[in-house]
């Protein structure tokens, strides 16, 4: 088990990791040239994220509830989570308009995710099935 959540933990870093490398290259091309300090908040901000995304994938292996448990509950703690880092260091800006628009941006996106690995793990369930089904007809 510890090896899981360590193994989660790194993969979680290395999606941060690329986050920040990716924002990191959007400033470079635009020529902004935030301070370090900024930069290395935002880094911490987004390993943090990047652990938290990991480790919180557990969620998803509780046998016991239903896809439609785990995935609520793991979109409410992961909003939340977002929006305590996200308002904490700057990201986003204690208005109305920025919050709703970030909390609009964040659902998207986690649609997008949700929807992908949907996809991706029905067409692994659909070849297991064929596989299964091939084997009992030899």
């Amino acid at each position: 088990m510890k090896a899981e959540i360590l193994k989660r933990v790194m993969i979680g870093i290395a999606y941060g990791g690329i986050c920040t490398f990716i924002a990191l290259t959007v400033l470079m091309i635009l020529e902004i040239n935030p301070p370090v300090s900024q930069i290395w908040l935002y880094t911490l901000a987004g390993f943090m994220l990047g652990i938290y995304f990991g480790v919180a994938s557990f969620i998803f292996e509780v046998d016991k509830w239903s896809p439609l448990k785990t995935t609520v509950i793991h979109f409410l703690l992961s909003i939340v989570f977002y929006f305590i880092i996200a308002l904490s260091i700057g990201w986003i800006p204690l208005t109305i308009k920025a919050i709703v628009t970030s909390i609009f941006i964040f659902t998207a996106v986690y649609c997008v995710y949700w929807l992908g690995y949907r996809t991706y793990y029905k067409r692994v369930e659909d070849d297991l099935n064929k596989k299964l089904h091939k084997k009992q007809e030899t």
